[in-house]
């Protein structure tokens, strides 16, 4: 719990038998730590805040693909625990900079999913389609004035490390305003993940000209039925949001069917 808070379990006051940290020490420190570096915390009631240019662009965008593309949405629960597993296994004997997130893990299995599912590497553009050669995934990231989703090319073609790597860079890039111009545009499809923030579950709105955006919530343990008795289980809820004019409900069951079965069965993913 600590390592995906971003938090040094060295520096959490422990209140269990000799100082032991316990889970419910981390949560408190999850919840007494500031916000995220970007968010501000708000502005005071009854002020009148003039949007950024930044908000006024997302306004607009948003407005666009909520009024022009039908959306439609896909959930599936998916078993987090041999994912979870793995992970930490590589992630055991690696310095914390090199550490691969779950949102990697995410990326990674979304874009090979992508590959083999290319009606939703798409876009609609005036009666046709344009099939998109690459696969470029876009990853938001939360600033000042909203969300912005730096492009991560050719993301099918990237190892499980090789893509952490990559998305670390241009994370910091994107919150220190040092995104370069190859960082933005052409971005095919685009990952959006609230887990960090211990949202279950949410409903993101198509990037366009993309067809597709992938919402992902927090892997949270949870009782599930195996073999007819009940277990806790690291479960995780995604939900995909699919323009209706490039994909049916067809294409984005088997879409988000092998995005589960990939990160539930996870020896491909992780492999080099």
């Amino acid at each position: 719990m600590a390592e995906d808070a971003g938090l040094d379990l060295a520096r959490i006051k422990g209140t269990g038998p000799g100082g032991r940290v316990l889970e419910r020490d981390v949560q408190t420190a999850i919840t007494a730590r500031p916000a995220p570096p970007g968010i501000p915390a708000g502005p005071p009631p009854g002020a009148t805040v003039p949007l950024s240019r930044m908000r006024q662009t997302i306004a607009r965008r948003m407005a666009e693909s909520k009024a022009k593309a039908p959306h439609f949405y896909v959930t599936v629960e998916i078993n987090m625990d041999e994912a979870m597993k793995m992970r930490e296994q590589l992630n055991r004997p690696a310095p914390e900079a090199e550490r691969i997130s779950v949102n990697d893990v995410i990326v990674a299995a979304t874009a090979r999913t992508l590959a083999r599912f290319p009606a939703l590497n798409a876009s609609y553009r005036e009666g046709s389609l344009e099939m998109h050669s690459q696969v470029n995934i876009g990853i938001a990231v939360a600033l000042e004035d909203g969300l912005i989703p730096p492009v991560l090319r050719g993301a099918d073609k990237k190892t499980l490390r090789a893509i952490a790597a990559e998305s670390r860079a241009l994370t910091e890039r994107a919150r220190t305003n040092k995104l370069r111009s190859d960082d933005l545009g052409g971005g095919t499809f685009t990952v959006s993940n609230l887990g960090m923030f211990d949202v279950d579950e949410f409903i993101a709105i198509i990037n366009p000209p993309e067809a597709a955006i992938l919402a992902a919530g927090a892997v949270t343990p949870r009782p599930v039925a195996v073999g007819g008795e009940v277990r806790i289980a690291s479960i995780m809820k995604a939900t995909l949001s699919v323009d209706h004019r490039v994909a049916d409900g067809t294409h984005a069951g088997r879409f988000m069917q092998e995005f589960k079965k990939l990160l539930e069965n996870p020896v491909n993913l992780f492999s080099d």
